[in-house]
């Protein structure tokens, strides 16, 4: 094991004892150091690969908002790992589509279960009303969009589903964007999604958890498929 997993495995364990908690600081580069056995760069490497999994943020100086305080930000570096591997072409995006028509899809019948998310669903309404809008820019629409599919997979009350819908919108957004140019009416296109989107927020509302889920899948697979992305 490399010296910066040890501390990796230390704060891991920490975290899983309650020792630590989200808002708590590490020990400082010294104590860690001493404690562990290693290098204070290697500590150093450490709680840099930490700030890159969003678990830790850190600030320099020695006042109280100094070191590592322990954060919980699990989109940030999902997202960007989804980005490399889609550059790499390692993940088609036809895979993409599928996660998504599994997750958003099981998240929508969640959600229409629910008594408990009007509030959410007039958020979502309101990103629909400002999309409705029909002088907005393309890139506009889909920055919108993407905001509310990750709210509408909030909707099931799942932590873990919402991180992981936010990190695979933020990924493809400029995929997406790229697959303007191939809809043969954009305008017409918009009209049809802003339509599907309503018709999603209607099945919720109305407590039908197998019509919210078609409509979602439905609506998914439908612009992949004009787009010419999957």
């Amino acid at each position: 094991m490399k010296n910066y997993e040890l501390v990796l495995s230390h704060v891991e364990a920490d975290l899983a004892a309650g020792r630590l908690r989200l808002g708590g600081r590490l020990p400082g580069e010294r104590a860690l150091a001493e404690q562990l056995g290693i290098s204070r760069p290697s500590v150093r490497e450490a709680i840099r690969v930490l700030e890159a999994l969003g678990v830790v943020r850190t600030a320099v100086g020695s006042g109280p908002d100094a070191g590592a305080v322990i954060v919980a930000e699990p989109s940030s570096p999902m997202t960007s790992l989804l980005r490399l591997h889609l550059a790499t072409n390692h993940l088609p995006i036809r895979d993409i589509v599928q996660t998504r028509v599994l997750l958003e899809s099981w998240a929508a019948r969640e959600a229409a279960t629910r008594t408990d998310v009007e509030p959410e669903l007039q958020a979502a309404e309101a990103l629909l009303d400002t999309m409705d809008d029909p002088s907005i820019p393309p890139e506009d629409f889909h920055l919108l969009d993407a905001e509310f599919h990750v709210a509408l997979s909030g909707l099931a009350g799942n932590v873990l589903i919402a991180a992981v819908m936010s990190s695979l919108r933020s990924a493809i957004h400029g995929y997406v964007l790229a697959a303007v140019p191939n809809l043969p009416d954009w305008d017409a296109t918009a009209i049809g999604l802003r339509a599907e989107h309503r018709a999603i927020i209607a099945a919720i509302r109305a407590g039908d958890p197998t019509r919210a889920a078609t409509e979602v899948t439905s609506h998914i697979e439908g612009f992949y498929r004009a787009a010419r992305l999957g």
